[in-house]
């Protein structure tokens, strides 16, 4: 029996190092890892130029957060033609102002956005083995507690500073590079706020009045937009006719194992898709479906692992 304890003990110590450092790379280095993925969508008409997209999501800001508004605000050097924001955007009561530093540079960029739960309620401590039982939220209420931050100056922000056109449960069309877009989406699955019995009524309404504009034409593309990506939203969206849908949310996991990949989802998307590109069927038809792994994290659970906080450039091109 001693030369058994003999022999476990050094392994103990070997793994206890092992996990101390895999915490120190996740909390300390690996978070900082800001990357921008960039991905082709083949979905424009032949002959239409390319349409640059930068995609954004789950900032998750804080106001001491320098080194991220820094890089976001970098990312303007892209140019893109069209910028969208899927939503989680504050992780502070004061995040705002970082949010403001990180996005300054975008002015005059034609963009969109949804909100995600962080715009409106601030982080909180959680048991993190939560996540292995389920979904955070239920998806169908919202928090039984006040709203705590500043959605109004985000929004404001958002749509008189910058210019961007908010989706939540609306619809929109944007003319870019000569492609005329629509745009629909949803407020946040995972808190409830989603109304997706308007889609079918706003997307007729906006029919309507093309058809009363003689020199207007339909859409060449949809584009759907929704911070959580739950099935039912997917799903609706490829009913409603998306070509291309974009969400967050997920972190990617967030912590993740080389090789097997995410562990949850945070909601009931499949985790093969937890993040990237794919094609999301349904109902016989499909649309290209890109989940952002986002740029932050809950400033109580700074880490994360084999899975880099990511921007996406998203640049469509003809068929």
């Amino acid at each position: 029996m001693a030369r058994r304890t003999g022999r476990i003990t050094p392994l103990v110590g070997v793994l206890a190092v092992a996990a101390a450092g895999c915490f120190a790379w996740a909390s300390l280095i690996e978070r900082r890892m800001f990357t921008l993925r960039r991905v082709e969508v083949p979905v424009l008409p032949v002959g239409s130029d390319p349409i640059r997209i930068l995609h954004l999501s789950d900032l998750h800001m804080a106001p001491w957060q320098r080194d991220k508004q820094a890089w976001v605000r970098s990312l303007a050097a892209e140019q893109p033609d069209l910028v969208v924001d899927t939503g989680d955007n504050l992780g502070h009561a004061d995040g705002i102002r970082g949010i403001e530093l990180a996005f300054a540079e975008f002015g005059g960029v034609p963009g969109v956005y949804v909100n995600g739960s962080n715009d409106y309620y601030g982080p909180v401590r959680k048991n993190w083995l939560r996540y292995f039982r389920g979904p955070s939220s239920s998806g169908a209420s919202a928090p039984r507690r006040s709203k705590d931050l500043d959605t109004p100056r985000l929004e404001r922000f958002f749509t008189d500073a910058l210019g961007w056109r908010s989706l939540n449960n609306r619809v929109d069309e944007i003319t870019i590079r000569g492609t005329r877009i629509g745009f629909f989406g949803v407020d946040d699955p995972h808190i409830g706020r989603d109304r997706l019995d308007l889609l079918t009524g706003l997307l007729d309404g906006q029919e309507d009045t093309d058809s009363f504009e003689s020199e207007a034409s339909s859409p060449a593309l949809h584009i759907g937009v929704a911070h959580a990506p739950y099935q039912r939203v997917l799903n609706s969206f490829v009913t409603h006719g998306a070509d291309v849908i974009l969400a967050g949310h997920t972190h990617g996991g967030q912590v993740c194992v080389p090789g097997v990949g995410a562990l949850v989802t945070n909601c009931d998307i499949p985790r093969r898709q937890v993040k990237g590109l794919s094609l999301w069927r349904h109902a016989f038809r499909s649309a290209y479906l890109n989940v952002s792994a986002g740029l932050g994290t809950s400033i109580y659970a700074p880490v994360r692992f084999a899975c880099r906080p990511e921007a996406t450039l998203v640049t469509l091109v003809p068929r």
